[in-house]
């Protein structure tokens, strides 16, 4: 959670970071690595301090989201590892949902995980595309939502003077925000796989 007058630039960072990821995610995932550390890094960081404390609360999201910028910035492979895995239980925890009513079990999900970091490291540039692809989309929605001033967002947050960030769930209640997800998210791929996401000829000469 952030002051509530920060509402408007976290949105902006949220646009400007999801359009980056979604159509240039691949080309540019060291920054895009950067940009989502940063911003998850300052989620966490911020949540710890009171809502009252507004000071701290700014200072605990910048050195939180400095540190985790720099985490998987650094951590390079793992970070690519890191996004098979996600992106695996991910997938599973959509399948289980759709066929049975509880949570799907813990050993499911760890291997699946481990089944996505070991195909992510085999199939890099894909995994990096389509990942990147449907993160940013997502973060590009939650952004936006965010600066056009989410209803049940801004109802939540104005009794404590704070912004709630929202990601999982931007837009409660409004059935177009998955289908403009997935509009968007294809779009993403369709275009880092035809410009941005391509190797550069001099990628291609050196192997």
């Amino acid at each position: 959670m952030l002051p509530h007058g920060y509402e408007l630039p976290a949105a902006i960072l949220l646009v400007l970071g999801g359009a980056t990821a979604c159509f240039a995610g691949y080309r540019l995932f060291r920054i895009v690595l950067g940009l989502y550390g940063f911003i998850l890094g300052a989620m966490l960081a911020s949540s710890i301090t009171g809502v009252t404390n507004t000071v701290g609360m700014i200072v605990a999201a910048i050195l939180g989201g400095v540190a985790g910028a720099m985490i998987l910035v650094f951590a390079y492979f793992v970070g690519i590892a890191l996004v098979g895995a996600g992106l695996g239980a991910l997938v599973a925890h959509l399948v289980w949902t759709q066929t049975q009513a509880a949570d799907p079990p813990a050993l499911l999900i760890v291997g699946v995980s481990i089944a996505g970091a070991v195909v992510a490291m085999a199939l890099q540039r894909y995994v990096i595309i389509v990942a990147t692809s449907f993160a940013g989309a997502w973060t590009l929605i939650v952004g936006v939502m965010a600066a056009i001033g989410d209803r049940t967002a801004l109802a939540a947050a104005s009794s404590a003077d704070a912004w709630i960030l929202y990601p999982l769930d931007p837009a409660p209640g409004q059935a177009w925000v998955p289908v403009g997800w997935l509009v968007l998210g294809l779009a993403g791929v369709a275009m880092q796989l035809a410009v941005t996401g391509r190797k550069s000829k001099k990628a291609k000469l050196k192997r």
